[in-house]
């Protein structure tokens, strides 16, 4: 796993935890929380089949990472750029001291890596390009001018989840302030919405939001309350992703399909009311 593109300043989070005064361990029974962060991912490679009116064809095993904005105020902070980077954002309920529901939206980022060499099988006709024929596991190189294709805007799994948590311990830091550390365990699934920028074979580009297939997911994390309001968690998820309808092109016609799995390491700021 790659390292997160997220160092959140120690001052910063010492800074709200000052605020937050409370003697008891965390009572989290009919309480609603919410929860903003970043991820950073890995992907298995994918078999890509891609049809349209001139060609139906196979790229096999193809090399696809995450995008990480680099860490700075501006990118990570700014009201009108907080959702650039790669984000988790969450809402939730406790039905009692154990088990939550929650909605939201994992915003990743999938980058084939250009230039590779991959297999291709299938025929591409009529295109106008210099890759017309018919293909019988052959090696084709991924460059710009055949195939550029990204998931960035994002690899949107708006997705609901499913959580166990228990108290692992709590310390007094101060007389009225307790810390409080819980682990937790969750399962969910979820659609998928990406924002898919592809160009192929020179066609002019699909550039708008499109359900394409459906994702679940489990996942394992601790988070540290300081009170009874503020905390930080950190998770580890991994899932399968089948997307069966991604657009390709401004033509309905042209479709991709793909399958994978994901993993995500995260690290998140959250509230409990």
């Amino acid at each position: 796993m790659k390292k997160l593109g997220v160092r959140l300043p120690l001052m910063v989070i010492i800074s709200l935890c000052s605020t937050l005064a409370m003697s008891k361990a965390v009572e989290k029974s009919g309480r609603w929380f919410g929860y903003w962060g970043w991820n950073a991912g890995q992907y298995t490679k994918s078999d890509i089949h891609f049809t349209g009116d001139n060609y139906d064809f196979t790229l096999n095993d193809v090399i696809a990472n995450d995008r990480q904005s680099p860490f700075s105020f501006y990118n990570y902070f700014q009201p009108n750029r907080i959702t650039i980077p790669q984000t988790n954002f969450k809402i939730g309920y406790f039905f009692d001291e154990h088990y939550s529901v929650s909605v939201g939206v994992d915003h990743m980022k999938y980058v084939m890596d250009a230039g590779q060499t991959v297999k291709i099988n299938g025929n591409i006709t009529n295109s106008g390009t210099v890759y017309d024929g018919i293909y019988d596991n052959q090696d084709i190189v991924l460059d710009p001018e055949f195939l550029k294709y990204e998931h960035t805007d994002g690899l949107n799994y708006l997705n609901s989840e499913h959580n166990y948590s228990n108290q692992w311990f709590t310390k007094s830091i101060t007389e009225k302030m307790n810390v409080t550390t819980h682990w937790l365990v969750g399962m969910g699934g979820g659609v998928l919405m990406p924002k898919t920028n592809v160009t192929l074979l020179n066609n002019p580009r699909h550039d708008d939001f499109h359900f394409s297939g459906l994702g679940v997911n489990v996942k394992a994390g601790l988070n540290v309350f300081v009170g009874q309001h503020f905390f930080v968690q950190s998770e580890l998820k991994t899932g399968y992703i089948n997307m069966w309808d991604i657009r390709t092109t401004i033509d309905e016609s042209d479709k991709a399909s793909q399958q994978f799995m994901f993993m995500q390491a995260n690290i998140l700021l959250g509230w409990m009311i």
